[in-house]
């Protein structure tokens, strides 16, 4: 099960990271976000409570990307679905959408 929600995480990560190229407008000014790195699920930590992989994913820290390796969360409370970062156009500018979990 584990397996299957990160491969449908990055799988979607690939086909949803042409969503932050701009159509119109400014060009976006940051440099691209990197592609994945490649992780090694460990095995989960024994534990009362349903656990879930998050996987790592790259970071905007206001000067450069940095890698947050990935974790074993709370299931509870997250959705389905890993969104990596993105930088999307806004009407104040381009701004980086942190990496979340989406329903």
């Amino acid at each position: 099960m584990t397996h299957r929600l990160f491969a449908i995480a990055v799988l979607s990560a690939n086909l949803l990271s042409g969503c932050a190229t701009p159509q119109s407008g400014s060009p976006n000014p940051y440099p691209p976000v990197p592609p994945p790195m490649a992780e090694e699920i460990p095995k989960p930590p024994v534990n009362q409570m349903s656990l879930m992989w998050q996987p790592g994913h790259w970071d905007w820290n206001g000067r450069g990307y940095y890698w947050s390796p990935g974790e074993y969360v709370p299931a509870a409370g997250h959705g389905q679905l890993f969104q990596p970062g993105y930088w999307a156009e806004t009407p104040s500018g381009w701004a980086w959408q942190r990496a979340h979990w989406t329903s």
